[in-house]
Parts: C-alpha cells; sequence; structure tokens
C-alpha cells in the first residue's frame, strides 16, 4: 500500500470510473524541519567576531507568542499586572517600563540604555527593543536590525536583565519555552480545522452503492440530483426510492465522520493546560469557564496567592535595575484586587 501511495502521489483528484482497479492518491505539505523537538538542539550561542548571536531566533520566539490566544493573553495578563503596581520615575515612565516588561516576560530578556547629560548624569533610562539587542564581549551591546543596519551603544549604558539558562550565560530565554511547541500544537489545530471547514470537507460524503437494482438511468438522475443540491441554498433533502433494492445497498458514508478523527478539542484543551502551567496562571484569572460543577474556587483567593507567588518575584528581580543605577527608580506598590483597591 505505501508503494502503491508513492507511485500515485501525483495522481488528480477525479478518478476515472472505467479504470480497473482501486486508485489512491496522497496530498498534504511538507513538514517543517524545525517543527519539533529539535528545534531545542540548537541553544548555543555562537560569536561572529562581534556579538553573540542567540541561542534561539528571537524573532521567531516573537512571532509564536501569537500562535496560542492563551501564551498571548497570559503574558499580556502579567504585563498588565505588573504596570499596574509599578510605580513611575521621573527616569522611567509607564510606557517604558511597560515595554521592558513585556520584553522580559516575551523573550526571557529586558533592555534598558541609560541616558546621560553633557554633564555625565543620568536623565532617563528608555527601553531597547530585545528582539534586536545583541550582546558583545566586556559589556558591549548593539542593536541589529538587519544586513549593515546596526548600532553599538556606549559601554556600560545598557541594562541587562536577562532570564537563567542552563546552556548558557549571556541571553536569557523566556519561561514558557517548554510550551513552545504545546502552543505551536494549538494554532496548527485551529488551522487544521479553519482549512478543514473552508474546502467543505465538513460537507462532503460518499455516496456508496452496490444495489444491483439500479439501473444506468437511475444512476444518472441520482448524479443529477447531487449535483443540483451543490452551491447556494444547499444541504438539501435527497430522496431515493428503491423498491426492489436490499439492505445497504446504498450507503452515505460522511467524510466529517470518517477522516476527521483529530480530537479537536481535546488537542486545544490539553495544549492550553500546558500554557497556563508554563505561566504559572490560575484558570480563573484567564477567564476560562470550569467544567465542573465546582468551579475553581474563589478568584480573589487565587489572585492574592498568585501575586505573592509569581507577582512579586518578577517584581524582585526587575529591582536589580536600581542596584545598577545606585537609585531606586524601579518601584512597586503591593498588589491589591479590585475591592481592596
Amino acid at each position: 500500500m505505501t508503494e502503491q501511495l508513492a507511485s500515485q502521489a501525483h495522481l488528480p483528484a477525479t478518478l476515472d470510473a472505467a479504470s480497473a482497479g482501486t486508485q489512491v492518491f496522497s496530498f498534504g505539505e511538507p513538514t517543517p524541519v524545525l517543527g519539533g523537538r529539535e528545534v531545542f538542539d540548537y541553544l548555543e550561542c555562537w560569536f561572529n567576531g562581534r556579538w553573540y548571536e542567540p541561542p534561539l531566533s528571537l524573532n521567531g520566539l516573537a512571532r509564536s507568542v501569537g500562535a496560542s490566544v492563551h501564551l498571548h493573553s497570559g503574558l499580556m495578563f502579567k504585563r498588565n499586572l505588573l504596570s499596574k503596581t509599578f510605580i513611575p520615575h521621573p527616569m522611567l515612565s509607564r510606557a517604558a517600563f511597560e515595554q521592558f516588561a513585556l520584553d522580559f516576560l516575551c523573550l526571557g530578556n529586558g533592555y534598558l540604555e541609560k541616558r546621560r547629560s553633557v554633564l555625565g548624569n543620568t536623565l532617563q533610562v528608555v527601553p531597547s527593543l530585545a528582539k534586536y539587542m545583541r550582546v558583545g564581549q566586556e559589556g558591549q551591546f548593539y542593536q541589529v536590525q538587519g544586513w549593515k543596519n546596526e548600532h553599538a551603544f556606549e559601554p556600560g549604558s545598557i541594562f541587562h536583565l536577562r532570564e537563567a539558562d542552563l546552556h548558557q550565560e549571556i541571553y536569557g530565554l523566556p519561561e514558557w519555552i517548554s510550551a513552545l511547541q504545546s502552543a505551536l500544537l494549538n494554532e496548527s489545530a485551529t488551522l487544521f480545522r479553519r482549512k478543514y471547514y473552508e474546502n467543505g470537507s465538513h460537507a462532503g460524503f460518499i455516496l456508496y452503492m452496490t444495489d444491483a437494482a439500479q439501473t444506468e438511468a437511475d444512476i444518472d438522475a441520482l448524479r443529477k440530483a447531487l449535483k443540483e443540491s451543490k452551491g447556494p441554498g444547499n444541504f438539501r433533502n435527497l430522496f431515493v426510492y428503491s423498491p426492489t433494492g436490499k439492505k445497504d445497498g446504498i450507503q452515505l458514508i460522511p467524510v466529517s465522520e470518517v477522516a476527521a478523527k483529530d480530537e479537536f478539542n481535546s488537542i486545544k484543551n490539553q495544549t492550553r493546560d500546558d500554557v497556563l502551567a508554563s505561566l504559572r496562571i490560575p484558570p480563573q484569572l484567564m477567564g476560562i469557564v470550569p467544567q465542573n460543577a465546582g468551579g475553581f474556587g474563589s478568584i480573589r483567593e487565587a489572585a492574592q496567592i498568585y501575586a505573592a507567588n509569581e507577582l512579586e518575584p518578577i517584581q524582585t528581580r526587575m529591582k536589580q535595575l536600581n542596584e545598577w543605577l545606585g537609585e531606586e527608580v524601579m518601584r512597586f506598590e503591593a498588589y491589591k484586587t479590585g475591592r481592596e483597591a
């Protein structure tokens, strides 16, 4: 069967009814090389003579954030809570902090540039997009946006907050990297289901007829009735009368029931749980509808525990900027729920 599929891979979809034997054809697109777990085999940084290349494509990571609605929403949820508790400073505005926090949460790296006056005093710290930042040797940083489009920062002017990594100590990797494949699987399941409906597979069927009582005229009339049932106003009812036919002489086999055994809901739910586990966000804070009668419990208690165990540690790590600047610029207030605020 495998050899037959390979040899007839390019047969047209319309088969000649008069040809002898059963004909089959295959369809589909090639699988991406980095579509599996081997994407994690390249977690090393190589030096190109000026800066170290990131262990993973930062552009690919940034695009992967939008692959799953729960991954994107969860990261934005974290960013919003951090922004809510952040206390603006003359050197660091709320808008600048939000960009810094978003880069750190999504890419595992956050950069702030120290802007100085002519007298050498620090006027403000502004975020540099982590997607384009590259780390050089001896505290040198570069902003690389394309071929021959690079900018070398003044040494000692860049604060780099990185997520710790087991493989290297130059760049950080986001905490949600373990859920990357789940997020991509979630996207693939959604795209497959969209294509499934767009190409009409959900409405297709196979009319299997073995009834010898049917004449060629009956077959032509049935074929004409099926053709006329397509197009605008389709899904019409079809009546077939076979007084001398046998049981199961005419069978209608829906393609959707035969080919679409992908357990779409199960895939979506499982990948959602993987993503939320990597973000460590309680489901009730993400607006997930409970499937049981008991629900998820108190949302207020979940928010308080989440703030204590997840939000405050991130705030503490971001306060490393104060040690680097020698001034308390990164400040936060205690998290309060709606009623407490």
